[in-house]
């Protein structure tokens, strides 16, 4: 009886095995007909724009803002605030068009990406504080004013946007987008990629 019950066991573990390798053979294994599927011009925009906005490169920057503020009938404010900012460059892929991505019929592919741009621009609260607050001392009357601190943001915001695009952010951002879409594309076995100029 025992031997009986390990002979089932043995050809029902044989039985999914072979089950189990069937399924990997024909639905998970990699044909090679998947990268002739793919080597379209539509299916090749398709998987691109699945990326959506992306985001290559990444500006971390401190700026210190100092505000005055007068006051009425006399008096002022003064602010000192240490900002700490983040800068997001990237291209936003959703704006590729047919017209934007070529494949030759010898799998040769050409892009022409979007122009990269900034893509988000934010505080870093954590990191981000006020320096030295003062308000002049003959008028103790007089309160502060809570919106100059959300004044000095803003500046802050402009200021950190402007450096970034001095430091190049843009030049980083289309040369980062390049390589993360090749090897994207080399995952589906494109190896000849090609980038065109962005239109301006």
């Amino acid at each position: 009886m025992l031997a009986r019950l390990k002979l089932y066991a043995v050809t029902a573990l044989a039985i999914v095995l072979a089950v189990l390798c069937g399924y990997l053979y024909f639905f998970r294994a990699p044909k090679t007909g998947a990268v002739h599927a793919l080597a379209d011009s539509p299916a090749v925009l398709r998987e691109i724009q699945q990326l959506s906005e992306l985001v290559t490169v990444k500006y971390g920057l401190q700026k210190v803002v100092g505000l005055q503020e007068d006051k009425i009938p006399f008096g002022s404010e003064s602010l000192l605030l240490l900002v700490q900012a983040d800068v997001l460059g990237g291209v936003d892929l959703t704006q590729l068009t047919t017209n934007d991505v070529t494949v030759a019929p010898t799998g040769a592919v050409t892009v022409r990406l979007p122009a990269a741009k900034i893509l988000r621009v934010y505080i870093d609260d954590k990191n981000t504080k006020v320096w030295d607050r003062q308000k002049t001392w003959w008028t103790p009357w007089v309160s502060f004013n809570p919106e100059l601190d959300q004044k000095a943001r803003r500046i802050a915001l402009e200021h950190v946007q402007a450096s970034a695009l001095e430091m190049g952010i843009l030049r980083d951002a289309q040369s980062n987008a390049q390589k993360t879409i090749r090897n994207f594309l080399h995952v589906f076995g494109l190896t000849d990629v090609q980038f065109l100029e962005p239109n301006k």
